[in-house]
């Protein structure tokens, strides 16, 4: 099919911004805007209403947003998993609508479910330390100056490796990249459930009625003329208003051009950098012998690490977790370096038997993902005011969404869903 050579609004990308936008735009003009692909050389207009298209270079909407079913029927979220502050989530009354149960159960993240790898005594100085360094990076956020949260260690404790080892974990980068501001501006309700069915599936789910053409990548937005001019890798088209949401790598890179260029906003990206949280998928025969939705983290003084989950949802399999340089690191080493390294720290925990009770069977790669980059951002220090720059309009015609602008839910899917809905109503009070 081919591209249409005019619409109203493009919206550049099939993430949880992207189709959260086009979904707010629907909402905002029912029965006014297209709800599929179109046949012709319009995008679904209707005479009395707005032709929007969503504009997506994967061959499948979701972005960062991807489920698997796996070999014995596992689900395999390859990137977001966790409906995080569940309670306040956007997401979590579109899963009842769309008939997709949520799992309430508590995460495991801060128990451990095999003494040997991890006995008590040093787990409890472990928290211990992990929650005074919280409490200083609160508190260095009082301050004026926006610091490295690496500096809120503190010096010689022997739990600083892991304490950075948890923070290449969430914020997929080490605290030397992380800025205080902007960690303490993060919302976190500390609810945290699951879709059973996977969170890339809801996502997927909650796209499907959005008008999308597929394989379409944008290589520039040209607003130097009445119309922006949209070059892609299956031709051009005009459009009276786009909304931007592709990852901050791609705008810091310009893989993605403005002409005129926007140097704020590719310096803001550029505060912004995608980290990098990898996951592994091990089948695991003989699952009996592990418990349910248990967590298994080693105690060694290493940020270069993994951590581990047990049978989630009770699927006989064990999920790796790699993040920050390591995970770049496995990623270049190409594949089967991952998924070895998962092996090896889980045999190194449990015994030599679980070396044959092991098999691979998936694992992510977002670093070189050409369409990604990295997996969610961070704020480097010093630029925690970058957010709300990237996410200011540009002469009431450019507008841009995704989770890296949004103030206080960044890094997550329903940040970045909220933060297309957000574009949208920009866009909806030019109209």
């Amino acid at each position: 099919m081919s591209l249409p050579s005019s619409i109203d609004i493009a919206i550049i990308g099939a993430g949880a911004a992207g189709l959260g936008a086009a979904r707010a735009l629907q909402g905002a003009f029912p029965g006014k805007v297209g709800t599929g692909f179109p046949s012709g050389n319009a995008a679904n207009k209707n005479p009395s209403g707005l032709s929007v298209l969503v504009l997506e270079a994967r061959d499948r909407i979701g972005g960062r947003a991807h489920t698997l079913i796996l070999p014995g029927d596992i689900t395999f979220d390859l990137g977001c998993e966790w409906l995080h502050s569940g309670d306040v989530n956007s997401f979590t009354p579109i899963a009842g609508q769309l008939g997709f149960a949520v799992d309430k159960s508590r995460p495991p993240w801060r128990e451990q479910s095999v003494d040997k790898a991890f006995p008590q005594r040093e787990r409890d100085d472990f928290i211990a330390a992990l929650d005074a360094f919280y409490e200083r990076a609160e508190l260095a956020a009082e301050r004026d100056e926006d610091s490295p949260a690496n500096l809120c260690l503190e010096p010689g404790n022997r739990w600083n490796p892991m304490i950075d080892a948890i923070s290449t974990y969430i914020n997929g980068c080490e605290l030397d990249q992380v800025s205080v501001h902007d960690a303490d501006c993060y919302d976190d309700t500390e609810v945290n459930w699951r879709i059973r069915r996977g969170y890339g599936a809801l996502i997927a789910a909650y796209g499907a009625p959005c008008p999308v053409a597929l394989n379409t990548s944008v290589k520039l937005i040209d607003h130097s003329g009445p119309r922006i001019r949209i070059e892609t890798s299956r031709g051009t088209l005009e459009a009276d208003k786009v909304i931007v949401t592709a990852p901050t790598d791609l705008l810091a890179r310009e893989e993605i051009r403005f002409s005129p260029p926007l140097p704020d906003k590719v310096a803001a990206a550029a505060g912004l950098p995608l980290g990098l949280a990898d996951k592994v998928m091990l089948a695991l025969s003989e699952p009996e012998a592990l418990p349910i939705d248990g967590n298994l983290r080693g105690a060694a003084m290493r940020t270069a690490r993994g951590t581990y989950h047990l049978r989630p949802f009770g699927q006989a399999c064990i999920a790796g977790f790699f993040g920050g340089r390591f995970a770049r690191e496995l990623e270049d080493a190409g594949d089967g370096a991952m998924t070895a390294q998962a092996i090896d720290e889980v045999v190194a925990m449990l015994g030599s038997d679980f070396r044959r009770k092991l098999t691979p069977l998936g694992w992510s790669r977002w670093a070189h993902d050409p369409f990604a980059r990295g997996s969610y951002s961070h704020a480097l220090p010093g630029h925690a005011g970058d957010r709300a720059i990237l996410a200011a309009p540009v002469d009431d015609r450019i507008f841009f969404a995704g989770e890296a602008t949004s103030p206080n839910f960044f890094s997550t899917a329903h940040g970045a869903r909220d933060s297309g809905e957000r574009a949208a109503g920009e866009v909806v009070a030019t109209v």
